[in-house]
Order: C-alpha cells, then structure tokens, then sequence
C-alpha cells in the first residue's frame, strides 16, 4: 500500500506520528477540507501529468486551477492528465492519495506558486484518508521538489 511508503519515509524523519488518518474518505479537495476541519484552499493537492515518457506531479493549493497556457509553456506539452488506471503505475500512488512523497523513481515534483499564500498546507499522505499538516519549508524538504513554478490561473481580484 502507498500509504505504507509513505509511512516509512516519514518514520525514517521522525515524522511517523504526525500523519493524520481519517475514518472518512480525504479523496478530494473538498472530503479532505471536512475531514481536517480547515479551507479548502489549504489542502496541498497533487496532480499528476504525463510529459514526454514520464509523469511530473505540480502541487497546487485546493482552489488552484491549472492554466493550460502557462502549462504549455513551462512544460513544452499540453496539459494531459493520465488515466485514473495509469495514476498508480506512473506515480506510485493512486487517484485520491496522490501526493509527493515516496514517488516512484523518475517523477519530477514541482510546487505551484499558489501554495506560497500559506505557512501550512495538507498535502495526503498516500491514501484515500490521510493527510499531513506541513509548512512550506517543510513540503519543500519532504516532496524532492525540482523547482517553484507559475502554471495555475491567476485569481480574480
């Protein structure tokens, strides 16, 4: 199970105890949101996409949408979600507990710039109910992230 790798690499940081499960789904944004109790902005989502003959995963706040345009042209491919089968063969974890921590070797992880409004965000830890509370120096420690990117729809003022 994903949520075991997870487990290990936090039990590995002396974070094991600080992964929240819940006896409810935390599938999505909004399930994760009520289990925690908190915005639904706060929760760290993970979406995956396929680029070239691999899988990236963008972590974006909860209310974040993708541009396609900015997607474009950061990544030089259009914005192309696998399929909820392939999720778990490319990343490593399955649709509902996508998250960045213990991916599968190859995945590249990048943070959206619409988590830097937070000081904490809940990203899942590998499960359809789980959950970790992080600050962003945190998320950026534990999910191997390549870089800070731009790729999401700018917010209405």
């Amino acid at each position: 199970m994903a949520i075991e790798k997870v487990r290990d690499y936090f039990r590995r940081q002396g974070m094991e105890d600080q992964i929240l499960e819940f006896p409810v789904s935390s599938a999505t944004v909004e399930l994760a949101a009520a289990a925690l109790g908190c915005e639904p902005c706060r929760i760290a989502k993970s979406l995956a996409f396929k680029v070239g003959d691999g899988a990236v995963l963008v972590v974006a706040a909860g209310d974040a949408r993708i541009d396609n345009r900015k997607f474009k042209a950061f990544f030089g491919t259009k914005a192309a979600m696998p399929h909820g089968d392939e999720v778990e063969a490319l990343i490593g974890h399955a649709v509902g507990g996508v998250c960045p921590f213990a991916v599968n070797d190859g995945v590249r992880v990048y943070l959206d710039e619409s988590l830097k409004r937070f000081e904490t965000v809940y990203p899942a830890c590998g499960s359809a109910n789980s959950a970790i509370r992080l600050t962003i120096p945190q998320l950026e420690e534990h999910s191997g992230y390549v870089a800070w990117i731009d790729v999401s729809k700018d917010k209405e003022a």
